[in-house]
């Protein structure tokens, strides 16, 4: 079952936020390399100063479990601990049961599951 990871961390210095993801680059790529990742993404918020936003999406809670016992999740969680982070940071997982397009076949933008019963 997929496992999504959204959440965000706040910074108390704005302007540190685009160096943090720029150094960043190495741990994001090697965590991608990992068996089972699908996504794994840290940005800026375009309306909240000094916040980033974090998605990852692994193929299992297998995948998942094996990433934070990497060295990738160690290192990225160092390399934050070098910037002063606010309290509150919110980030939570999600399985997920079922996935479809949000547009059915007649190109409709739906927010109910439509393939669920069929």
């Amino acid at each position: 079952m997929t496992v999504i990871i959204s959440g965000y961390l706040d910074f108390e210095n704005p302007e540190d936020v685009p160096k943090l993801i720029a150094s960043a680059r190495p741990h994001i790529e090697g965590a991608l390399s990992e068996e089972g990742c699908i996504a794994y993404s840290w940005t800026e918020d375009h309306l909240t100063r000094g916040r980033i936003w974090v998605y990852e999406e692994w193929s299992s809670s297998e995948t998942l479990s094996a990433h934070l016992k990497s060295h990738w999740y160690t290192d990225m969680a160092g390399h934050l601990a070098s910037y002063s982070m606010k309290p509150g940071a919110v980030v939570k997982k999600y399985r997920v049961d079922l996935e479809e397009p949000v547009y059915d076949e007649d190109g409709n933008p739906r927010g109910d599951f439509f393939t669920a019963d069929g």
